[in-house]
């Protein structure tokens, strides 16, 4: 087995191999900007860096979020383009599980990451492999009470700890445990998500509404 993990629901950029005991290589830029520039040379260098080819792959793993529009469809889209070529399947995963699972935390805590427009995208978890509540999104005071007392993980803790006073990191999703929860849950025979992307809200970009059609005469 070969596992590909990617995941660009974050600022993180970033792409490992699993070969089914552990992870074998892993390469992660964070730059909010670039994700559909930094991919694909992140997959070359991380399948470099292990020795392996693409065509050695049997699966790919991909967080589809909850994140940002554009960035999120930069993984998923390639993820599955990778997919149909090689003829191999195509795992989706939510991304904050995956940061939960790299916690390794045994007791409950939650996850957070920036949803932008001053929110957070989050999750109750009761331990690293078990999450509690569905994903959201929501502005940190608003769930500040109902998280009170618990360690908050990711950059939406990190960036508002008026609201999250246990902010903790890792701060963004990391493919290594991306692809470690993937081979896991391969191996207990578990489900996954399908690859498509978990918005949670509307994209900033919006289709005009009274726009003017011009046709041809």
């Amino acid at each position: 087995m070969l596992l590909l993990a990617v995941d660009t629901a974050t600022p993180a950029v970033t792409v490992a191999l699993h070969d089914g005991d552990s992870v074998v290589a892993e390469t992660t830029r964070v730059d909010a900007r670039r994700h559909g520039e930094l991919l694909l040379p992140l997959i070359d260098a991380t399948l470099r860096e292990a020795g392996r080819t693409l065509d050695a792959v049997t699966g790919l793993v991909v967080g589809v979020g909850p994140g940002p529009y554009t960035g999120l469809r930069v993984g998923l889209a390639t993820a599955e383009t990778f997919g149909f070529a090689l003829g191999v399947p195509v795992h989706g995963l939510c991304t904050l599980d995956a940061l939960a699972y790299a916690t390794g935390r045994e007791g409950p805590f939650a996850v957070a990451t920036d949803a932008r427009r001053k929110e957070v995208y989050w999750a109750r978890y009761d331990d690293a492999r078990t999450r509690a509540t569905e994903p959201a999104v929501d502005r940190p005071a608003e769930i500040a009470e109902s998280l009170a007392g618990l360690p908050v993980v990711g950059a939406g803790a990190l960036l508002y700890p008026e609201a999250f006073p246990d902010a903790r990191g890792p701060e963004h999703v990391s493919a290594a445990a991306l692809a470690s929860l993937a081979a896991e849950k391969l191996a207990a025979g578990s489900d996954f998500l399908p690859p498509l992307p978990l918005y949670l809200r509307r994209p900033d970009a919006q289709v005009p509404k009274n726009y003017k059609v011009v046709t041809p005469t």
